[in-house]
Order: C-alpha cells, then sequence, then structure tokens
C-alpha cells in the first residue's frame, strides 16, 4: 500500500519511477554511472549532467511559500468497487538548515482504517530557497509491519549523496522525490508543446534516476474540490509491485501561478487509484483557476 504516498507525491512524479543502472563499486559505497552519461562528461561535469534547462536553469520560486499545506484522498477502485484509501498532506515551512534559507517540506500519509492496513508514511525535504535543490531528504515508511527508513544529505561540492547505507555519486543537478514536484511547480509550461518531455534526475533508493514529464496540453476537469482549469501531463513510471510501467499516470495542476496538483489518476496492477484535491490553505496566489464549487 506504498501507494498512498507514492500516488501522491507522483504529482509530477512517483517514487518507482526508475531507469535501470549501471555501477561500480568503490569500497563500501556504490558509485553510480548512469545511462546517458557515460562519454559526455565526468561525474559532476555540467556536459555529462544537464537533462533539461527547465530543471537545472535559473528557476527561481514564484509558485508556493511558507505556510502552505495541500490535503489529498486517495481512492481505489477494485473490480469496480471504490474504497477510501487514506489522507496525504504536504506542509511547507520556511526554516534555517546548516545557515541556508531553506523550504521544510513534510509529506505525511496515514490510512484511513488501520484495522485492515496501518500505513504511517512520512517524507520530508529541506530545499534551498535560492536554487531550489534538496539539502537533505528523509523517508521514513511504516506500512503493515514494513518499515524502512532513509536520510540522505546532498553535498553539491563533491557531488555526491551521502546516506545511512553508503556514498553515491549524483550529477550536478539533481532532486529528490519531495523537491521535485515543488520545483516543477515553477516550469513555464507556455513554453512547451503538447507532447514534449521534460527530462530530469531523481535519487532514490540509492540510485539516480533518469525520468521526464510529458506535457499534454491544457484541460477543464471537475473534481471532489471543484472545476478547475488544469495543466494536463503524465509522468514516466517503471513497472513495479503496484504501478503499471510506461506513461499510464496521468496528473492534472491548477492552470494558475500555484500549480498545485487537483487530480491523478493511475491504473494499478489490482485496479485504480484516484487521488483528489481536497483542501488547500496558504497558496503563494489566490486559486483562479477554480471555475466554481
Amino acid at each position: 500500500m506504498r501507494v498512498l504516498i507514492t500516488a501522491c507525491t507522483a504529482l509530477l512524479s512517483a517514487a518507482v519511477l526508475s531507469v535501470a543502472p549501471s555501477g561500480y563499486r568503490s569500497g563500501s559505497a556504490v558509485v553510480r554511472q548512469e545511462p546517458g552519461l557515460a562519454g559526455k562528461g565526468e561525474p559532476g561535469s555540467a556536459a555529462g549532467e544537464d537533462p533539461g534547462s527547465e530543471f537545472c536553469g535559473n528557476i527561481r520560486n514564484t509558485a508556493f511559500g511558507s505556510g502552505e499545506q495541500l490535503t489529498y484522498n486517495v481512492s481505489y477502485v477494485l473490480a469496480g468497487v471504490h474504497l477510501n484509501g487514506g489522507l496525504a498532506t504536504f506542509n511547507t515551512s520556511l526554516e534555517k538548515y546548516q545557515g541556508k534559507n531553506v523550504y521544510h517540506v513534510v509529506a505525511e500519509g496515514k490510512s484511513t482504517h488501520d484495522l485492515f492496513f496501518k500505513v504511517r508514511d512520512k517524507y520530508e525535504t529541506y530545499i534551498d530557497t535560492g536554487t531550489l535543490q534538496p539539502y537533505r531528504f528523509i523517508r521514513d515508511v511504516d506500512e503493515g509491519g514494513y518499515k524502512t527508513f532513509e536520510n540522505v544529505s546532498f553535498y553539491k561540492a563533491t557531488n555526491t549523496a551521502i546516506t545511512n547505507s553508503g556514498t553515491y555519486a549524483v550529477p550536478s543537478c539533481v532532486q529528490d522525490v519531495i523537491s521535485a514536484i515543488f520545483y516543477a511547480r515553477n516550469i513555464d509550461f507556455a513554453k512547451y508543446q503538447p507532447n514534449d518531455t521534460i527530462p530530469f534526475y531523481m535519487f532514490l533508493d540509492r540510485r539516480v534516476n533518469h525520468l521526464h514529464i510529458r506535457y499534454l496540453g491544457k484541460q477543464t476537469i471537475r473534481t471532489k474540490y471543484g472545476t478547475f482549469r488544469t495543466i494536463k501531463f503524465k509522468p514516466l513510471l517503471i513497472k513495479g509491485n503496484m504501478f503499471e510501467g510506461g506513461e499510464k499516470m496521468t496528473v492534472w495542476v491548477t492552470d494558475d501561478p500555484n500549480h498545485i496538483a487537483v487530480r491523478i489518476e493511475s491504473p494499478i496492477s489490482v485496479g485504480k487509484v484516484d487521488v483528489d484535491m481536497i483542501g488547500c490553505r496558504h497558496l503563494r496566489y489566490p486559486l483562479t483557476s477554480q471555475i466554481n464549487k
């Protein structure tokens, strides 16, 4: 049931997004050499690690601010039966991290019916307010007795990610699964045509993943929160225990300066998952994309 936070963090990318990495072992740590980087430059060089101008350019945050709170409902359709799965929240605050100004984003998932399957997931990221690149990422997952903990510190000077299991080489331009969402909220979609792809790198599960989102255009949709003018796209997924592979997940974000996701749909191995925004507070701008409730 990792889909609870996975689906919500898939606002722009899913935790199961991935490509098959190659690597070599150096001491006790695995140093990854990603597909497409070989022959293009040494690790850490801009020539070998710029997958797309949007995620490695000079984007500044104009989409969100301190105090923002987003709430999502996760539901499933299994054999034609609609089931309420749980809630996920995203809270943003302005803090100091090692003397630097950062956005501290906390994403938490909680199951609705603990009697059947108890879920308590918590993801945190500390994002530089100037570059929107992460300094630290924490994942603490407890799902039906399955537990995992990941603590990642990103060091830009050495292009490394130090985790609780080792040290890994990463591109100079890399995101974690939460920071990618908030970085991408600042993308200027007006520069793209339908079917254009926007690539980026993400570090998750001790490896670098080369991913993309495909811009599909604009659409007016009805959600549980109301009717919205939206921007529509599909993130690239790899087949896993829950999600099907490819570009089968669809995400709709508000067509206003906030760029918050209002709906996500995806087929899963046993049916379908829907994620709906059901609450938002302290947005940076009025929700002008909302046509009616």
